[in-house]
């Protein structure tokens, strides 16, 4: 062979560093299996058995990535709490329809691919599956140089879960007496990172070992508060809801109303809880208005939940026995499906 043949190395793609990657997470993999999974690790594709008794099951599926959450990720050199990040919003956004999690997939993209820190977010996604009884089957680890520059990498995730079909949730059952419950955040969750990186290295000019004004934690600390999930909060009493909607991107205007039907408003009394420090600080520091935070944040509601005012005391109970402490956040009235800020 020539002494100038090219190898994929010399392209930048180290095949045995992908193999070892994936010899170090397979004790990951294998420990979200549940009774439904067939077949081991290293298939090329997964399989999984919808559980027995359900009558007319319904696939819910959702796929999404924690955003430049990742930058923070990264910059604090700590890679452990995102995959978590990741699976509780998948879970969060198929809930909301009254599916539970069966299986979730990841993608990990790298320019230079680094086994230490592909274990570290595997361990977190893995955690976070078996946290939400949801088994982890399957992924890619890709390696692109030239696309991504090292450090950097990014990370998308894919969940399918399951419905009876006529249990599906949503603005079809949503009634005019009906009221809304809020259940809190747990920090900014994984959206506004781009503006909330800004106000912090442009405005407040702080690095991740930082302290966070106004809290006992650094900067890195606030910022990689993990995603919360609502599965185990919820889930007792998914029978008795009406429908739902999981604050992400766009806040509580363009979320709220994607649970409504087209003649009802929502009403939301901001009144009602105290908007957490960080958000007041993010603020404050990048002079943001009011209607930019709460289209940008979740603003410390990280679900919303619609139901019968009869069943107002059974959610929140439900909540409060998973460590999810929830209010009496507004209620709806005659309109054309808009969020109203009172």
């Amino acid at each position: 062979m020539s002494d100038d043949a090219l190898r994929y190395g010399s392209a930048g793609v180290d095949i045995d560093a992908s193999n070892a990657a994936k010899f170090r997470i397979r004790k990951l993999v294998e420990s979200t299996f549940t009774d439904g999974v067939l077949g081991g690790f290293g298939g090329f594709g997964g399989m999984v058995r919808v559980p027995p008794g359900v009558d007319k099951p319904v696939l819910v599926s959702s796929a999404d990535g924690v955003g430049t959450k990742v930058k923070v990720a990264i910059e604090a050199s700590r890679h452990d709490t995102i995959g978590r990040d990741l699976v509780n919003h998948c879970v969060n956004d198929i809930l909301v329809q009254g599916a539970l999690p069966l299986f979730f997939l990841d993608y990990l993209a790298f320019g230079k691919l680094d086994a230490t820190v592909v274990e570290a977010v595997v361990a977190g996604v893995a955690a976070g599956c078996r946290e939400n009884g949801c088994a982890l089957i399957g992924g890619e680890t890709a390696e692109m140089p030239g696309l991504y520059t090292p450090p950097d990498y990014d990370l998308a995730g894919f969940i399918v879960g399951y419905v009876e079909e006529d249990r599906i949730l949503g603005q079809h059952r949503v009634r005019p007496d009906d009221v809304l419950i809020g259940l809190p955040s747990s920090g900014l969750h994984t959206n506004g990172y781009s503006l909330a990186r800004k106000i912090v290295t442009d405005r407040l000019r702080l690095q991740m070992k930082d302290p966070f004004p106004g809290s006992s934690g650094t900067v890195g600390d606030v910022l990689l508060a993990e995603h919360r999930s609502y599965l185990l909060a919820l889930r007792p009493v998914l029978d008795r809801v009406h429908a739902m909607a999981h604050i992400t991107g766009g806040g509580l205007p363009e979320n709220l109303d994607r649970a409504l039907p087209p003649t009802l408003d929502a009403v939301i009394e901001v009144s009602s809880w105290k908007v957490p420090n960080v958000f007041r600080v993010l603020q404050d520091a990048g002079s943001v208005k009011p209607a930019e935070m709460y289209r940008t944040f979740n603003m410390g509601v990280g679900m919303v939940v619609i139901c019968a005012p009869s069943d107002v005391k059974s959610v929140l109970s439900a909540a409060s026995d998973a460590g999810v402490d929830g209010w009496m956040l507004g209620s709806l009235k005659p309109g054309s499906g808009a969020v109203i800020l009172s």
